[in-house]
């Protein structure tokens, strides 16, 4: 996960009862975060006969969000 372009954090995730794994992904951009979902991602998802689900969220208004509420991950 180092070598991806722009990836600044993953938070993994492990589906319960459902065997199901994914994770929420932040990147520089939004041309980085693209380029991996219909890049890499999408290659490994059709190597392992997987289905694949993408959203792509703001992470400026989730910020904004964060300190609001005083998160530490976003203290200043």
């Amino acid at each position: 996960m180092h070598t991806v372009l722009g990836l600044r954090n993953k938070t993994w995730l492990s589906g319960i009862n459902s065997h199901s794994v994914g994770g929420f992904y932040e990147f520089d951009s939004i041309q980085n975060a693209r380029a991996y979902a219909e890049g890499m991602l999408s290659d490994l998802a059709k190597t392992v006969n997987a289905s694949l689900s993408v959203k792509l969220f703001d992470g400026d208004v989730v910020a904004e969000a964060s300190r609001g509420m005083n998160s530490p991950y976003f203290a200043a």
